[in-house]
Order: C-alpha cells, then sequence, then structure tokens
C-alpha cells in the first residue's frame, strides 16, 4: 500500500528510511532546514559488529570502506606532549569509521532517486486528522500527507510540534562538546592526541585527509546560555572554559576562532515514554538521543531499516507498524542510553586522580594479552540481536 510520507531532516536517520521508503514504493519528501547537506562539523562516526551486516543490506558498505578514515590508535598525552597511555581504536573508530558528512553525502546519493528533497525549509505546523497530516512550512506551499516521520535531531521540530516543549523530554548530561575542522599542522597521520585537564578534554586527529584534522573539545558545566545559531557566541563560551588550559589550548582556540564549521552542543539525551502519536512518529536522536559512545548512527540505520519494514508487514496500519517498530528498538536503545551516560565523566575526568586512574586502566587494556580482548569486546557493543527480515526490495546498483 503506497504512502505519501514527510520525513523532516536529511542527516542519517532521514536519508536511511528515504532510502528503504522508496525502494517500497512509497511517495516520499525529505525536508531539510538547511540550505545544503550538513558536513556535521568534521566529526567522525563509526559501525561495528552486526551493523555492518545492516551496511551490507543497504548496500552502502563499500561506499563506506572506500572513504572510510582508517583512523589508528589516539595517544593520551600529558601537557609536555609525553605519552600516558592509549585509546585503541576499537575504542573510538569501530570496524569502520567515516567521516560523517561522507556518509551523509552517500545515503543522500543512495536515495535522492527514490525521495524529493527539499533543502532550505522547515516544518512550522503539523495538524493531523483521520485523513492525513496537514503540514506547513516556512516557505513552501502547505502539503497534507498520509504519515509524518521526525528525523530532525535533539532539537526536533516535529517533535516539539507533535509531542510538546523540548524541555520535558531533554536529560542534560553535565557536558558540552565542541568539533571542528582545521588544516593539519600537527603532524599527525592516521592518528590522534588527546589531552585532559579536570574536567575538561582536548582532541586532534587526522585520518583519511591527512591534510586536514579534526578538533574536539568537551567540558563539564552547569546549564548554559547560549544562542544556538550565533556561531560566535558559541566560539566565545568555548574559549571561556579553555582559556586557562596547558598543552595545545591556545593553537586549538585559535584554529576555532578561524573555523566556519563549529558543530556544538550539549550532552544531552532524549527520553520519552512513546515514540508516535497517531500518524507522526520520531526516528533517531529526536526519539531517543543517547550521545557519546550511544551507537547513535547506527541505531538511527537501524531503526530507519525496522520502521520501513515494519510499515511494509503491516500492510498500511501505521499504528501497528509504529509499535512494533518501538518494541523492536527499545531493547537496544534503553542499553545505548545507559552505556552513554557515562560518556562524559570517561573523556572528561572531574579530578587528576580520576584522569590517572582512567588512564591506567586503558594502559592495562591495551596491553599486547589484552588487546584482541578488547577489539572484539567493542565490536559486540554494536551487536543488537540478528537482523530481522523484511519484504524489502534489495539494493539498488549505484
Amino acid at each position: 500500500m503506497s504512502r505519501s510520507i514527510l520525513i523532516s531532516g536529511a542527516g542519517i536517520a532521514g536519508p536511511s528510511l528515504a532510502y528503504w521508503l522508496g525502494r517500497l514504493g512509497h511517495d516520499v519528501t525529505v525536508v531539510e532546514q538547511s540550505p545544503c547537506l550538513r558536513d556535521g562539523g568534521a566529526a567522525a562516526v563509526d559501525f561495528r559488529g552486526d551493523q555492518l551486516v545492516l551496511l551490507e543490506r543497504m548496500g552502502v558498505l563499500a561506499d563506506i570502506r572506500a572513504q572510510q578514515t582508517g583512523m589508528g590508535d589516539q595517544l593520551v598525552v600529558d601537557a609536555s606532549g609525553r605519552t600516558l597511555a592509549t585509546f585503541p581504536s576499537a575504542l573510538f573508530s569501530g570496524e569502520v569509521e567515516i567521516d560523517r558528512g561522507d556518509l551523509a553525502r552517500i545515503l543522500y546519493e543512495h536515495s535522492r532517486h527514490e525521495a524529493e528533497y527539499v533543502f532550505g525549509d522547515r516544518v512550522t505546523a503539523i495538524d493531523q486528522h483521520d485523513d492525513g497530516v496537514d503540514v506547513r512550512f516556512a516557505h513552501g506551499p502547505a502539503r497534507t500527507y498520509d504519515l509524518v516521520i521526525g528525523a530532525d535531531g535533539l532539537h526536533s521540530a516535529v517533535r516539539r510540534l507533535a509531542f510538546g516543549d523540548e524541555h520535558r523530554f531533554r536529560r542534560d548530561l553535565g557536558y558540552y562538546i565542541a568539533a571542528f575542522g582545521a588544516p593539519n599542522t600537527f603532524g599527525l597521520n592516521h592518528s590522534g592526541l588527546i589531552y585532559n585537564e579536570p574536567g575538561r578534554y582536548l582532541s586532534v586527529a587526522s585520518g583519511r585527509d591527512t591534510g586536514r584534522a579534526t578538533i574536539g573539545f568537551l567540558f563539564a558545566a552547569d546549564p548554559q546560555e547560549y544562542d544556538r545559531h550565533d556561531l560566535d557566541a558559541q566560539k566565545r563560551l568555548v574559549a571561556t572554559h579553555f582559556a586557562d588550559v596547558g598543552w595545545k589550548a591556545p593553537e586549538l582556540l585559535a584554529a576555532m576562532r578561524d573555523s566556519g564549521d563549529l558543530f556544538f552542543d550539549s550532552l544531552s539525551q532524549i527520553r520519552l515514554d512513546r515514540w508516535s502519536d497517531g500518524r507522526v512518529a520520531l526516528l533517531g536522536d529526536a526519539a531517543w538521543c543517547a550521545g557519546p559512545g550511544g551507537n547513535g548512527t547506527g541505531h538511527a540505520m537501524l531503526g530507519a531499516y525496522i520502521l520501513a519494514g515494519e510499515l511494509a508487514a503491516a500492510d498500511g496500519d501505521h499504528r501497528l507498524a509504529y509499535s512494533r517498530y518501538e518494541q523492536r528498538m527499545r531493547p537496544p536503545v534503553d542499553k545505548s542510553q545507559k552505556f552513554a551516560t557515562g560518556a562524559g565523566r570517561f573523556l572528561a575526568p572531574a579530578t587528576h586522580w580520576q584522569i590517572r586512574r582512567r588512564n591506567l586502566t586503558y594502559r592495562f587494556l591495551s596491553s599486547r594479552p589484552l588487546s584482541s580482548v578488547f577489539t572484539r569486546l567493542a565490536a559486540k557493543s554494536g551487536n543488537t540481536g540478528q537482523l530481522p527480515h523484511y519484504p524489502l526490495p534489495a539494493a539498488a546498483a549505484h
């Protein structure tokens, strides 16, 4: 049964769902507020365990492998540059890692023939009724759809319109994160450096493109007041929290001032009792944002596959499909949210003693006798059980 379906968000979850729904013959529209594909602030995403089975089933694994970062281990250093510990590549980079912008482009290329993409617009109102959903947009004409899917991230407009204000569902973890790209003036080659002071984390890494580096800041803080749309204000906030930090902090802050692709946000989770309301459903970070280490990208793509599959299996009964989708996704999401709650404390321990204890732990885990065990455990963290089979068409050639 063919449906007209609107997807809000062209990041990772949205194009993944558009691919499967379009292959099923639905009339799919993807609306994205940004005027073009977002590059994600130079951040990288990784896959592990049975997530690779899903990528293969979707037909994107070969493209992802062709553009993977190839990142190796990352070294934890002191202010003088002396190595204190090693974070094995399996910890941060999984079995295959790719820059988020590269992944977004791959997913767009695989889905653009299956859906209509509208960039530079956003949903401003949703009105559900027995025959569909009337949707108004900031710029385009109003349209009516059979179903609406919010795949528009932590600050989802669809969630706000259908479920209520964000503050009701967002759980802040007490940390803020920033990432951006800069010229690789650090001599890094498929490697990275990490530096800590209490409650603060700095990193610089360079992977596939050795001429570029990804720079990251993370810091513990009480809720901060700032304008999400004011890039300069976000840069000033980061600079304030790292003004007295040693190592390469002054150099990295100078690079940030010249950056045009800064990503900045709180480490937060979304906790909802349900992911659907009538004809509207949520997917990815809009439904269950977990935070770093929470398999966010893998779960977004898995959720897209399951949602599309359940819509096909339910033969047009969207309420049944939404219910089954949530039943399948809740267990892995709950597990990942629980795990990711400690990400900030791991990356930016609160005291010098906690930093030393973490470093000693990873010196032990990265030793030769345990390195293979650690790699297997890291891969297992991405497993969500056997991937369900649905009546979905085989991956198209691109």
